[in-house]
């Protein structure tokens, strides 16, 4: 298109002098006239879309770098709540326990009273 608007320009000088005020001449100006526009709107509309491309790289960047932030913190999150529920489970499971021990310990004399009277029979 380049070419196109430098030949039109030399035609332009060629015919200044010669035919400015036939119509041609007048109709083949107002051609180069709507072509450089032409091209001007052409290289405007390519700078937007260059520029539209530039911002959707960068948005795409930073909202996979928000991903990974929230990701992060996700998992951090997910660790806490584990670590909270083994310490509630290890904290249960000691209780328990303890418990347990209690009565083994009450129920031992009754236990070994059964199994003597068992043992006795027969």
């Amino acid at each position: 298109m380049a070419d196109q608007s430098v030949q039109e320009l030399e035609f332009h000088r060629d015919t200044m002098g010669k035919d400015a005020d036939s119509p041609l001449h007048l109709i083949r100006e107002k051609e180069i006239e709507i072509s450089a526009r032409l091209l001007a709107a052409k290289r405007e509309a390519d700078e937007i879309v260059a520029e539209a491309r530039r911002r959707a790289a960068s948005m795409l960047e930073e909202a996979e770098e928000n991903a990974t932030a929230l990701a992060a913190e996700r998992d951090r999150a997910i660790v806490a709540e584990t670590e909270k529920a083994v310490a509630e489970i290890e904290a249960s499971s000691v209780s328990e326990v303890s418990e347990l021990e209690c009565t083994i310990a009450s129920r031992r004399g009754r236990a070994v009273s059964f199994i003597v009277d068992s043992v006795l029979k027969v």
